[in-house]
């Protein structure tokens, strides 16, 4: 009949035990101070990306298609004989609408015809020749070109210097906190990149005339932007 008050004094044992160590454990984790580091890079791109397409208005949904695909068929031919290799384009919106009219006697709205219309987004990968895609196209009968956007391809490793330089701004930044509140920066504890560095700027361009002289391109540059997370151990100022 005794087992059970053995079982509990050990069990109040174990308990009063764990509480005195606690304390000890809170004592042993680092305090630290963490911040953000940044640091941006300006690369020249190397990809090129473009939208083109064809739109073509019938009065039947035949007519419009059968004129559609072949507009589309010029375009598709022009950018091969441009030398844009097969896997650098690719059809990213295919459409056939009704277009209605308005009949004001009985204002009802009538089927009056049908546009379809056919895009391709074109990648081009010697960002000097954009500018004379760009003409092809429109020659090839292409009525819808716009969205033009450049991409530096190669950008993890041009990061490479931004990463050292956006951990010393980290560092800077922690140096500052450790000053101003009478501490010591210890070693780093974590350091973690904050999400994929991406350009900080996109170009675009209008839709293009189809009776405009030759485009006018500007690549300029992307600029690219890292930013590092790091937190610091630290310790109390020695005397």
């Amino acid at each position: 009949m005794k087992k059970p008050a053995v079982l509990a004094t050990s069990l109040a044992a174990a308990f009063a035990a764990t509480l005195l160590t606690t304390p000890a454990l809170a004592d042993d984790f680092p305090s630290a101070i963490t911040v953000s580091g940044e640091a941006n890079i300006s690369a020249a791109p190397d990809l090129a990306q473009i939208d083109a397409g064809v739109a073509n208005d019938a009065k039947t949904a035949k007519e419009a298609s059968d004129a559609n695909n072949a507009a589309m068929g010029k375009v598709l031919l022009a950018l091969k004989g441009a030398g844009i290799a097969e896997k650098d384009y690719q059809t990213s919106r295919l459409s056939l609408q009704p277009q209605y009219g308005q009949n004001k006697s009985t204002g009802a709205s009538p089927v009056v015809g049908f546009r379809a219309s056919n895009r391709v987004t074109v990648k081009i990968r010697d960002v000097t020749k954009v500018a004379g895609i760009i003409d092809t196209l429109v020659s090839a009968g292409a009525n819808d070109i716009g969205n033009i956007s450049f991409e530096v391809t190669q950008a993890s490793k041009l990061l490479d210097d931004a990463r050292e330089q956006a951990v010393a701004d980290a560092r800077r930044k922690a140096e500052i906190y450790a000053k101003a509140t009478g501490v010591t920066l210890g070693a780093p504890l974590s350091v973690s990149e904050g999400g994929a560095p991406v350009p900080l700027f996109k170009a675009r361009m209008a839709t293009a005339p189809m009776a405009a002289p030759q485009a006018a391109v500007a690549p300029g540059e992307e600029t690219l932007s890292v930013t590092v997370n790091v937190s610091w151990a630290i310790k109390p100022k020695e005397q």
